[in-house]
């Protein structure tokens, strides 16, 4: 193993065991270089005269570039765009980020966690993760209604054992019952587990309650005192898209800082939902132990081990991208634009609901709970979904998502609001030709 490696372990394994148990064999063996970054930082400091470190061409003091491009990026000063970004992301944003978190999450007032760490999206994130501290065989707690790109990142990358429980109960709540149960049958067997929550939840467009919310925490936490070790991911990518006000309106992220040595809590967020920037392929994954012992120490070597990964996959991401999110982030009108948007999914999903009671689709679908993000699901009755899809797309040119046998997803972020009765009402056409 590098000997740089090895430094990170031993600072991890001093400060906090548990999260060096976490580790996967992959996360155990990364660092992040003394080479030509950590050279180049150094140089950017000190070198005074000449710095011919970074692999990137210069004129003068600034970097070189094409005027056929730069006419798009008039407002973005080419040191802001041209160059290589910080591994770890760009700082400023990264610290902007952070002071986004706690205003949005006031659990988290007060309590220690990681700076958030730039990734190339919310995907990245989960990758790092992965490579982090998932390992052949790691059993993985997640709901049954899940986003399709976890089987491909935990699942086929990395052989990851996936062990599911209902979303919901049978009064179409967040089934407390069956996550403690499973979760309890398995930490009898397994000393450290891996739980998987996303909310709003895609594909079902379902955020829980405060309650819940303390429910889900409470469990965690007894089985961290009984001796498990426990990682508990949050893709929180959808968050802030809230349209009901008893729902729950923070991550549980701020639940689970802080909380017991045994648990590992892992935020991933970003703006690619919450400010509409999709392409851009800008996330942030930020650490947050538990315990309230001294861990800087373990927040810096989990930061360049995530660095390394970054580093070794990808290098670095997309300054240009990073720049543009801090200006509008930095915006006086930041908060009010997207206020404004805000407003439109939640007239949407309201006006969904109103369509769905419609007594004329009650034998044709059920709906699950939805309260936020950009999707809801029907759970047909009398017909499968994929042939549905199908059908609605060569006879109607509607186009909608088949998750499982029964289940359809539809997005209504992407809907017109004068236009959702119409899709639905196709919908229910399509239904009954396939059922004649």
């Amino acid at each position: 193993m590098n000997p740089l490696a090895q430094e990170l372990n031993e600072v991890i394994q001093k400060q906090n065991p548990h999260i060096y148990f976490m580790l996967s064999n992959l996360g155990k063996s990364l660092f992040f270089p003394k080479g030509i970054l950590s050279q180049t930082a150094e140089a950017k400091k000190k070198a005074s005269k000449y710095n011919a470190t970074i692999g990137i061409a210069k004129e003068g003091a600034a970097p070189m570039y094409l005027p056929c491009i730069q006419q798009y990026l008039s407002n973005i000063d080419p040191k802001d765009s041209y160059p290589y970004a910080p591994a770890a992301g760009k700082p400023q944003l990264r610290e902007k980020w952070r002071e986004k978190l706690l205003e949005d999450n006031p659990s988290l007032r007060g309590k220690m966690f990681g700076l958030p760490i730039v990734t190339s999206g919310l995907t990245h994130g989960l990758s790092i993760v992965a490579d982090m501290f998932i390992d052949p065989g790691d059993v993985i707690v997640l709901p049954d209604k899940f986003w399709e790109n976890y089987t491909l990142n935990y699942g086929v990358r990395k052989g990851a054992d996936f062990r599911t429980f209902p979303l919901f109960n049978s009064r179409r709540n967040f089934n407390v019952d069956s996550f403690n149960k499973l979760v309890t049958d398995l930490a009898a067997e397994k000393d450290k587990l891996t739980i998987l929550f996303n909310f709003p939840n895609n594909p079902t467009g379902y955020t829980i309650t405060p309650s819940e919310g303390e429910q889900i925490a409470d469990i965690i936490n007894t089985t961290a005192k009984r001796g498990t070790r426990i990682l508990v991911i949050m893709d929180d990518a959808y968050f802030g898209l809230f349209y009901d006000d008893n729902i729950m309106q923070e991550s549980l992220f701020g639940q689970l800082v802080n909380l017991h040595p045994h648990i590992l809590a892992v935020k991933l967020d970003g703006p690619t939902k919450e400010q509409f920037v999709w392409g851009f392929r800008v996330g942030f994954l930020t650490y947050g132990l538990g315990g309230e012992g001294e861990d800087e120490g373990v927040y810096a070597a989990l930061e360049k081990k995530t660095m390394g990964a970054i580093r070794g996959g990808i290098s670095n991401c997309s300054h240009l991208a990073q720049s543009i999110i801090l200006k509008g982030l930095s915006s006086p009108t930041y908060k009010e634009e997207k206020a404004g948007k805000v407003e439109i999914l939640k007239k949407r999903a309201l006006k969904t609901r109103e369509v769905l009671k419609n007594e004329r689709y009650s034998k044709l679908w059920e709906y699950y709970p939805f309260n936020s993000g950009y999707f809801m699901c029907l759970q047909l009755k009398n017909v499968e979904a994929e042939p549905l899809r199908e059908h609605l797309l060569e006879k109607y040119g509607v186009g909608t998502i088949s998750m499982d046998k029964w289940d359809l997803r539809i997005t209504f972020s992407s809907i017109e609001e004068e236009n959702i009765g119409d899709l639905f009402d196709t919908i229910a056409q399509g239904v009954k030709d396939l059922e004649k």
